[in-house]
């Protein structure tokens, strides 16, 4: 980046942002707070406290990224024709219902509602907020708005588990329910806000008046660059985020064999790195590809995970306690990476129409890489295959890069993040990849 371009900053965008954007932006932390409390502790609680055996743990984990899985198709098309902000409203309130079920089951029945009813919430919100991020954010302010969105995510979530790490108790059942209510209760902060200032935003874009049918599901999957970017998602999450709530403390505690409070301490890392580093980040990648970006996030996950295999060779020591730590930081930082890019790339290749659709097209990809992930988890290390995990996770890594660079050929440079420099935009015209043949 050059030292004529400015440099991205809380501030800078905060003024750059419309009062809806900038609503959506300040009450994120606090949404994700409750959501933080619970993310390092669901296995736990369930094999732990609920003593349900690891590999059905892995099935319930992976049954949410079904039940989201099923609901995103409808949910994208629903986005469309009714406007994302109701179909977020509908995602709020299942979260608000999905943690009072997990906290409160005694029984499987229970927390295999409590999983149906959180996947359905996931799959119907996670298309819909990022639709209506793109309806009320545009130009070169999207993809900071991507990030640092992310940072403010992480950082609830990294507050919410140090404060379950040390309040949580295996041996007392009752604080594992508490943190599951005040899961809950964060939720009415976002349901106010959405009835209340925002109430104006995320309406439907109706279809060009002699639409030819481009903008269907089934157009979109014929499409290349939409198949690529689907499935960059799909093994993204495969690596990455379907083993943060299974795979990662599972092995901890079992292969590493460290304690619930070294788990909240790693989310603590994984968020100060992130909330520390995702403006430098933010100021590094302005203008560059978002292949590259995504290159480079891959080798540093590979090493993440190569770090956390060696816990296996020292569990129970001080080693194994901070590579667990230590595998969180790099894994954070990657992060970084990933969360300002993968969404601007879907949203700057859809159109307005079909955005609600385009966004379900990747969450429906990340939701089956969350399917596999936990599954692949529960079954690998419940024989005690700890290596074969550690591998299989390093060539995932090298598959996220090999799909970056096959996105890299196919999308043009205006929607890979690449900014005309030399007519001194800060925004350029981002020309739309066509979806039909």
């Amino acid at each position: 980046m050059s030292d004529t371009e400015p440099k991205v900053s809380l501030a800078g965008l905060w003024r750059a942002l419309s009062p809806s954007g900038r609503w959506l932006l300040s009450t994120t932390a606090i949404t994700t707070l409750g959501r933080g409390m619970v993310l390092p502790f669901t296995i736990v609680y369930l094999t732990e406290v609920r003593h349900v055996s690891l590999d059905t743990a892995g099935v319930l984990m992976g049954l949410i990224a079904v039940a989201a899985f099923v609901i995103t198709g409808p949910s994208g098309a629903l986005t469309d024709r009714i406007g994302s902000r109701r179909v977020v409203i509908a995602a709020t309130t299942l979260a608000i219902a999905a943690p009072l079920l997990m906290g409160f089951g005694t029984s499987l029945p229970w927390f295999l509602a409590a999983v149906l009813v959180m996947g359905v919430g996931w799959g119907m919100h996670w298309g819909a907020w990022n639709t209506l991020i793109a309806t009320v954010v545009s130009g070169p302010a999207r993809q900071q708005f991507f990030g640092v969105n992310f940072a403010l995510v992480n950082l609830g979530i990294g507050l919410g588990g140090v404060i379950s790490g040390f309040f949580v108790a295996v041996d007392r059942p009752a604080t594992f329910t508490t943190i599951f209510v005040l899961d809950a209760v964060c939720m009415l902060i976002p349901l106010a806000l959405f009835i209340g200032p925002l109430r104006h935003d995320g309406a439907p874009v109706p279809a060009p008046e002699h639409d030819d049918g481009s903008g269907s599901y089934r157009a979109l999957l014929r499409t290349p660059a939409v198949l690529w970017l689907a499935g960059l998602s799909f093994i993204t999450t495969f690596v990455g985020y379907g083993q943060m709530e299974s795979g990662f403390p599972a092995f901890a505690r079992q292969v590493s064999e460290v304690s619930t409070r070294t788990l909240g301490l790693a989310f603590a890392a994984n968020t100060l790195v992130i909330v520390t580093l995702q403006f430098a980040v933010l100021q590094r990648i302005e203008g560059l590809r978002r292949t590259r970006v995504l290159m480079v996030m891959s080798a540093i996950w590979a090493l993440s995970w190569v770090v956390l295999g060696a816990t296996g060779l020292a569990p129970g020591t001080t080693s194994a306690v901070i590579a667990v730590v230590g595998f969180m930081a790099l894994f954070g930082f990657g992060e970084t990476m990933m969360q300002s890019t993968i969404p601007a790339l879907v949203n700057d290749l859809a159109d307005d129409h079909t955005r609600g659709r385009a966004n379900s097209v990747n969450s429906g990809a990340f939701q089956l890489g969350a399917i596999t992930g936990p599954m692949m988890a529960g079954f690998v290390l419940h024989d005690d295959r700890w290596v074969a995990f550690i591998a299989i996770l390093i060539v995932g890594c090298g598959v996220v890069a090999a799909s970056a660079l096959g996105i890299e050929r196919i999308v043009p440079p205006a929607v890979n993040g690449v900014r005309d420099r030399a007519a001194g935009q800060d925004e350029v015209e981002i020309p739309q990849v066509p979806v039909h043949d």
